[in-house]
C-alpha cells in the first residue's frame, strides 16, 4: 500500500514536472522567434553604428568629450534594441520570415505585395481594444500571461538606457519616454494590420518605469560604476553647469 502511494506521488510529480518544463520550453521558443524578428534592425543598426563611428569620434573631438568604450558599448546596445523593437512591432506580423521566404524565390518580386496586406484604417480603429483586461481582474491563460510579462520587460531598456547614457534622468522622463514609445508604435500598428491595444500601452510604460527603478537601484549601490556611461570632458567629468569652465565640463551628446 506505501509503495503504491509512493508510485502514485513519484508518477504525479513527474507528470507536473513535466509540464512545467514543456511550459518553459514553449516561453523560450516563443520569445526566440521574437528575437529572431528583432535582428533584421539589430543587425542593421550595429553596421550603420561601426559606419558613423569615425564621424562621432571627430565630433566628441571637437566638442572636447570623451565616450569610453564602456558607454560605447551601450549606446550600441541601446540603438540596437530600439531598432530591433522596430523590427519587431512595426512590420505586419511574420514579416521576415515571409520575406525572406519569397525574396529566395524565383517569383519573389511579383509577390512582394503579400508583405504589405491592405489594411482599412477605419475598421482597424473599430477594432481597438480600450479596456484593460489585465486589470479587471480576468483569468489570464498560458498566452496571456507570457503577453503581460513580454510587453513590460521589453519596454525595461527605455527606462533604463536613456537615464544611464545621459544626464538629467528622472523618473517622469522615463515613465514619458515609455508612454510615447508606445503610443507611437500602438498607433503606427493601425496601418500595417497589428492588434492596438490599451493594455500593451499601459504595460510598456510600466516597463520603462520598472527600468527607471533599476537604474536608480544601480546608481545608489554603484554610484561610480554608473557615472563611468556617462559622457565625459577630457580634464573631468561633467559638472552639469550649462556653461561649464573649460575644462571642467561641456554640453552633452
Amino acid at each position: 500500500m506505501h509503495l503504491s502511494l509512493i508510485l502514485i506521488t513519484i508518477i504525479t510529480i513527474s507528470m507536473q514536472e513535466g509540464a512545467f518544463m514543456g511550459r518553459i520550453l514553449w516561453y523560450a521558443a516563443v520569445t526566440w522567434d521574437y528575437i529572431r524578428q528583432m535582428l533584421p534592425g539589430i543587425l542593421l543598426t550595429a553596421a550603420v553604428f561601426f559606419a558613423v563611428r569615425p564621424w562621432r569620434k571627430k565630433r566628441l573631438v571637437r566638442l572636447e568629450l570623451t565616450s569610453s568604450p564602456r558607454r560605447e558599448a551601450a549606446l550600441l546596445l541601446f540603438a540596437a534594441f530600439c531598432a530591433g523593437l522596430a523590427a519587431l512591432t512595426l512590420f505586419p506580423s511574420g514579416f521576415w520570415e515571409t520575406f525572406l521566404r519569397i525574396g529566395l524565390s524565383p517569383e519573389g518580386e511579383k509577390r512582394l505585395a503579400v508583405l504589405f496586406p491592405r489594411v482599412e484604417f477605419l475598421a482597424a480603429v473599430r477594432r481597438i481594444n480600450w479596456i484593460p483586461s489585465f486589470l479587471l481582474g480576468k483569468t489570464l491563460g498560458a498566452w496571456s500571461a507570457y503577453m503581460v510579462l513580454a510587453n513590460t520587460l521589453i519596454f525595461l531598456p527605455v527606462g533604463f538606457f536613456p537615464a544611464l547614457l545621459w544626464r538629467q534622468g528622472s523618473c517622469r522622463r522615463s515613465i514619458l519616454a515609455g508612454l510615447f514609445a508606445s503610443g507611437s508604435i500602438e498607433f503606427l500598428q493601425l496601418f500595417v494590420g497589428r492588434a492596438t491595444d490599451v493594455d500593451d500601452v499601459i504595460l510598456n510604460t510600466a516597463g520603462a518605469f520598472l527600468g527607471w527603478l533599476f537604474y536608480l537601484l544601480s546608481a545608489r549601490l554603484a554610484p561610480q560604476f554608473t557615472r563611468t556611461f556617462q559622457v565625459e570632458v577630457r580634464h573631468g567629468r561633467e559638472t552639469g553647469d550649462p556653461k561649464p569652465a573649460p575644462g571642467t565640463g561641456a554640453g552633452q551628446l
